[in-house]
């Protein structure tokens, strides 16, 4: 997925809000923004003042349209009062580590639950033109907490556009998976191991695979979403696949790896779309949309869309990283490696 400039139109002269903004996607989304996009303002939403602190080093209030707001999802009334003029959100912030999730699961719920609701309480009550918000592979399928969460999440923002009514605001959601370089992925954590000499990395099970996407084609598919949405979609991209162990050989000379088998709450293969879920899916070419089955769901400006650009699945199928298509190769896997920042 290449960026195009024509997604960013969207966000000229309009007022953003990003919740989770401090983290890896936030940050990226922000710097891509004010990169190709001219927009009246960017509130940075989060709860973390140091991350806040050090944002504020990259992009001063000074010199870029952007306001810094300490803040909490769970804090209904003050994602209200950070709403007031805003035109657009994306929502990023979630409770993301698995086994964290588990050991504290009422933190979890709290979050990535109640704190969705009160995104959509928020945007509806300040006539926030459009919502998207980063979903994961984990809610395809749960089979840990964390993925519960995201999907009940999922299912708010879906019937967020059933609760708008003269407001009209509009909510979508994107679904990826692994995300190279972003905070606990395992490239950086195995390239980090390399740097520091290590010749043998923990590998769960031989046979694990993930799907691949860089933060910028993560903003690209939220910029997409946000640029096409008719509120309700769940936005899927096409992604190459890899084999945790092939990723081993290109991280140093003499690279070995040892299993220390799969983790609580661990999948073998990533799943993006389910076969059930399937029934639903547009492939629009680069990516799939899901469409919501709810008698409210207004197809007119959809369907002309699906004309246009896509058609409908022609039988239900799984979309999975052990079954894809599409497999990255060693010089991808090399040049991704090194494109990752320590």
């Amino acid at each position: 997925m290449n960026i195009k400039d024509k997604y960013f139109d969207i966000y000229t002269g309009k007022s953003i809000l990003v919740t989770g903004a401090t983290g890896s996607f936030g940050r990226k989304f922000v710097q891509t923004l004010f990169e190709h996009a001219n927009p009246a303002r960017v509130v940075v939403f989060s709860r973390d003042e140091l991350k806040q602190y050090e944002m504020a080093q990259q992009f001063p209030e000074d010199r870029y349209p952007i306001r810094y707001f300490i803040g909490d999802v769970r804090d209904r009334e003050r994602l209200i009062r950070a709403c007031n003029g805003i035109d657009l959100i994306v929502h990023a912030a979630a409770m993301k580590h698995i086994l964290a999730a588990e050991y504290n699961p009422t933190e979890c719920i709290a979050t990535n639950i109640l704190g969705a609701q009160n995104v959509i309480d928020a945007a509806i009550e300040n006539n926030v033109k459009q919502v998207v918000a980063l979903s994961t592979d984990k809610a395809a399928n749960p089979i840990n907490l964390y993925g519960a969460t995201k999907l009940c999440s999922d299912r708010l923002f879906i019937a967020g556009n059933n609760l708008s009514g003269k407001t009209k605001t509009r909510f979508s959601v994107v679904r990826y998976g692994n995300v190279a370089g972003s905070r606990g992925s395992v490239i950086p954590h195995f390239k980090q191991m390399a740097a520091n000499g290590e010749t043998e990395f923990p590998i769960t099970h031989a046979d694990m695979t993930r799907f691949v996407i860089t933060l910028a084609d993560g903003v690209q598919l939220v910029n997409l979403a946000m640029a096409s949405m008719e509120g309700g979609e769940i936005f899927v991209p096409k992604l190459p696949s890899v084999k945790i162990t092939d990723i081993i050989p290109h991280l140093c000379a003499d690279a070995t790896y040892k299993i220390i088998g799969i983790r609580p709450g661990e999948k073998l293969h990533e799943v993006m779309i389910p076969y059930e879920e399937s029934r639903n899916a547009i492939d629009m070419g680069d990516y799939y949309i899901l469409q919501p089955t709810l008698h409210w769901w207004n197809t007119k400006g959809f369907m002309e869309k699906i004309e246009k650009y896509g058609k409908p699945v022609s039988k239900p199928f799984e979309y999975d990283s052990g079954s894809n298509d599409d497999w990255m190769t060693g010089d991808q896997i090399l040049e991704l490696i090194n494109s990752i920042d320590l």
